[in-house]
C-alpha cells in the first residue's frame, strides 16, 4: 500500500491531527506508517466489538449476562475486591433449591457426610410471638450467606453490618432494590430471617466405626423492630454469627469470584455448581470422577427423575463453561470428570500450602 493510500485510511480525528502536525517533517513517511498501523488496530477492535454486539443481540437475557461476565473476566485481572467467601460446608452440600413449604427439615448426604437443616422461629416485634420460619432456599438465600460470610471474613468479626451493605450487594448482583409486598427487599429479608432461625447439623462418618455430629446455628442474634409509619418490619442493622459458625468459617472460608456469582445470581443450582467446583479445584491433584447417581444426590434435589436431571445438569455445566471456557470438566455416559487445573480456570486462588513442621 502506497503512502497516499495509507493516509486515506486514517480517519479518526485525533490521528488525522497527528498526521497534519507531522506533515512536511523529515520522518513523515515513518510517522504515516505508525499512525496507519494504530488506525488499523482501532478498526479491528471496533469490528470485533461490533461482531460481539451482534452475536449478543441474538442471545437471551441470561446468556447475554454470562457472555458479558466472561468478557470482563478475560479482560480484567482478579483483584482482592472481586473475591468473596462462603463456608466450605455450604459449598459441598448447599440449601434447598425451591421453597420446601411446610417441611421443617432439609436433609442431604454427600459421600460419608450428611447435612441437616432444621427450621426455627424468630421473635416478632409487632405481636411478641415466636413466629415459625420456613427453611432457607433458592439463590437469594445463597447470596445472603455469600455476602454476610464475606463481610465476616473481611472484618474479622462475627458481627456484620446489614442495612446498607446488603442493599448495595443486591444492586451489585443485578437485583433492583424495590419495596412492597413483592419487592426484592422483602424477598431478601425473608431469606435472612429463615437463615437466622435455622440450625445446621453436620454429620461426619469415617466409614467404619467413628462418627461425630456438629450442631451449628449460623446466627446468634438478629434484631428486628417495627418500622415507623409502615406496616412491615425495619431492615436489620446488624447480624451476629454464632461464634462456633464464625470460627469454623474463618478456618474454612472458600473464595468465590463475585463476577462469576453475578452471572448465576438467578439460579441456585448453578451457584452450587460454581461453589462446588471451586472447592474441588483448590485441592485436586488427580482426576475426580463422579457417577450420574452421585451427581443426582449432590445436585438433583428438585429432579426426581435421573433422566431429567441429566438433561438439566448438562445445560448447567454448559452455562458455567460459557463463563469459564478453560474449565476442565467433561460429561459422558458414566458421569462427570473433573481434572486438576490451574486456579485461573475458575479464577479461584489456590489453597495455601500447609507449613511443614520444624525438625
Amino acid at each position: 500500500m502506497g503512502i497516499e493510500a495509507k493516509i486515506a485510511a486514517i480517519h479518526d480525528e485525533d490521528l488525522k491531527a497527528e498526521l497534519e502536525a507531522a506533515r512536511g517533517g523529515f520522518l513523515f513517511a515513518v510517522i504515516v506508517e505508525h499512525i496507519a498501523h494504530r488506525q488499523a488496530l482501532r478498526d479491528a477492535e471496533r469490528a470485533e466489538a461490533a461482531r460481539e454486539a451482534e452475536a449478543r443481540a441474538g442471545m437471551g437475557r441470561d446468556q447475554r449476562r454470562r457472555d458479558a461476565v466472561r468478557a470482563v473476566i478475560e479482560a480484567e485481572p482478579l483483584v482482592p475486591d472481586n473475591i468473596q467467601h462462603i463456608h466450605s460446608v455450604l459449598a459441598l452440600c448447599g440449601l434447598p433449591y425451591r421453597d420446601p413449604g411446610e417441611t421443617r427439615e432439609f436433609f442431604r448426604e454427600y459421600g460419608r457426610n450428611t447435612l441437616s437443616i432444621l427450621a426455627g422461629r424468630i421473635k416478632n416485634p409487632v405481636t411478641g410471638q415466636m413466629d415459625l420460619q420456613g427453611l432457607p432456599y433458592g439463590p437469594k438465600a445463597r447470596l445472603v450467606l455469600l455476602h454476610l460470610c464475606t463481610e465476616a471474613v473481611r472484618q474479622r468479626s462475627p458481627t456484620v453490618e446489614v442495612a446498607d451493605s446488603l442493599s448495595g450487594f443486591m444492586r451489585e448482583m443485578g437485583f433492583a432494590v424495590t419495596g412492597g409486598e413483592r419487592g426484592t427487599i422483602r424477598q431478601f429479608k425473608e431469606q435472612l430471617n429463615r437463615l437466622a432461625a435455622c440450625t445446621l447439623q453436620l454429620g461426619l462418618w469415617d466409614g467404619q466405626s467413628r462418627s461425630s455430629t456438629l450442631t451449628m446455628p449460623p446466627f446468634r442474634k438478629l434484631d428486628l423492630w417495627r418500622a415507623e409509619g409502615e406496616g412491615g418490619l425495619a431492615w436489620s442493622k446488624t447480624v451476629q454469627f454464632h461464634q462456633d459458625f464464625y470460627d469454623n468459617l474463618i478456618r474454612h472460608a472458600l473464595p468465590v469470584d463475585i463476577r462469576a456469582a453475578r452471572a448465576f445470581s438467578g439460579s441456585a443450582r448453578k451457584l452450587d455448581l460454581l461453589f462446588w467446583i471451586g472447592y474441588r479445584l483448590r485441592a485436586l491433584h488427580r482426576p475426580l470422577r463422579l457417577s450420574w447417581d452421585n451427581l443426582h444426590k449432590q445436585f438433583g434435589a428438585d429432579n426426581g427423575s435421573l433422566r431429567s436431571f441429566r438433561q438439566a445438569f448438562k445445560a448447567d455445566v454448559a452455562h458455567v463453561r460459557e463463563v469459564f471456557p478453560k474449565l476442565p470438566v467433561s460429561l459422558d455416559e458414566a458421569g462427570m470428570q473433573l481434572l486438576p487445573a490451574d486456579p485461573g480456570a475458575l479464577m479461584v486462588p489456590p489453597k495455601p500450602a500447609r507449613k511443614k513442621a520444624a525438625g
